[in-house]
């Protein structure tokens, strides 16, 4: 299949480069006009390269749901950033299909026979106001659905007894922090890094001394989640995908998103489309002599931050609130690690 695919392009490329040939005038042609005949061929291919493009659009769409992500989103915000993305894409579908439906169509329709004559008009107000009302519109809506959905996940200052966690980005590993029972965490900078301190706390800050520090993130389900991000080194890009969130962390400033996890690891485990995935995935690795797989979820580096960047990730444990809380009481806080 591949190799009928570039043999398709080689023709292609061949037939194009002889058309700009003879457009440059470089070719002995004593008649350069088209005749009708040639103008049905060009007509006929043209709705063959229509049907050609439906059918790998169509087929790509098809054959690619298997590396999507699950339908079901990990977090509460990612429910509306879902739809977001689903509203969009079907108008894009939609416009696209249209728009192209009607260049190839109006191409044959129109194309040149002998003795008729094109109508030309030189502009329609009408025409004109139908494609810039309608667009001004619809993206006014869905700008305005963007903003609301960018707030939820941004501003956590309604939120009930957030949880508020700080991710540590540097080449190539995840660290995290907890704020403790003051519900604050303690002052953080590269300076401060020395020995056990690798995340650079200050530990003269009075709110660091009951922090809790971690290399696998626990979260508990059903409640908001404040993070905030730094970077030792570089530009990272926290991503963890089936919550749809990411961003950036940045050397020397603190950045920040929220969300609320809904399904814990367990229930994600049992979902159907996760099932097939790891399934798929299962079939290669036992073809390799590989490990089976079993889902986690991941916090990933979504920035090529250097030359271990694949390596950068670090396990994400969301489970109900109360397994939560057992096991943040069991860790070692700050103050507890570095005496």
């Amino acid at each position: 299949m591949k190799a009928l695919f570039f043999i398709l392009i080689f023709i292609a490329l061949i037939v194009a480069c002889w058309q700009f040939v003879k457009l440059l005038g470089l070719t002995k042609v004593q008649n350069s006009t088209a005749t009708e005949k040639e103008n049905n061929i060009n007509g006929w291919l043209l709705l063959g390269l229509m049907v050609f493009i439906y059918g790998l659009m169509l087929t790509s769409m098809f054959r690619g749901r298997s590396v999507l992500l699950p339908r079901l989103s990990a977090s509460l915000e990612g429910y509306h950033i879902d739809n977001l993305f689903i509203i969009t894409m079907c108008l894009i579908f939609t416009v696209q299909f249209i728009t192209q439906f009607l260049i190839f169509y109006y191409s044959f329709k129109y194309r040149g026979i002998n003795d008729r004559k094109a109508i030309f008009f030189a502009d329609s107000s009408k025409l004109e106001a139908i494609w810039t009302i309608i667009p001004a519109i619809v993206l006014t809506l869905l700008i305005g659905y963007g903003l609301w959905t960018w707030n939820e996940v941004m501003d956590s200052s309604n939120a009930k007894d957030p949880l508020v966690v700080e991710v540590y980005a540097k080449q190539y590993k995840w660290e995290a922090r907890y704020a403790g029972a003051d519900k604050t965490l303690g002052q953080g900078n590269v300076n401060y890094i020395k020995d056990l301190n690798t995340m650079g706390v200050n530990m003269e800050d009075a709110y660091a001394k009951d922090d809790v520090p971690t290399t696998v993130l626990y979260l508990p389900k059903g409640r908001k989640v404040v993070f905030n991000f730094r970077s030792q080194d570089v530009i990272h890009s926290a991503y963890m995908p089936h919550f749809r969130a990411q961003m950036n962390c940045v050397p020397g400033m603190i950045t920040h998103f929220a969300f609320t996890p809904t399904v814990t690891t367990e229930e994600m485990r049992k979902n159907d489309d996760i099932i097939t995935k790891v399934n798929n995935i299962n079939i290669l690795r036992k073809e390799k002599g590989a490990e089976p797989y079993e889902f986690d979820y991941l916090l990933l580096c979504n920035k090529i931050c250097g030359s271990s960047h694949y390596n950068m990730q670090m396990k994400v444990v969301v489970v109900e609130e109360a397994a939560f809380n057992t096991w943040l009481a069991s860790q070692k806080t700050m103050a507890q690690l570095l005496n």
